[in-house]
């Protein structure tokens, strides 16, 4: 999952200060998102799913369709 996080934020092109700023947090704690050194939230997971307009399942590698589900 973490790896799939950083790919999603390189392919936008935006650092991670940007996507902990989304999330209202520091870049230090949303970079450990990324490494894995901490679990994240459910409710950060929904809010990282809607950023990168993902779904849940695709962040957490349950599936490699990026496509978020229908509404």
């Amino acid at each position: 999952m973490y790896p799939r996080l950083r790919d999603l934020r390189n392919d936008k092109q935006w650092s991670q200060t940007t996507v902990a700023e989304m999330l209202g947090m520091s870049q230090t704690g949303y970079s450990k998102y990324e490494t894995g050194e901490n679990d994240i939230p459910t409710a950060v997971l929904l809010q990282l799913a809607d950023i990168y307009h993902t779904s849940t399942d695709y962040l957490l590698g349950r599936t490699n369709n990026p496509a978020p589900p229908a509404p």
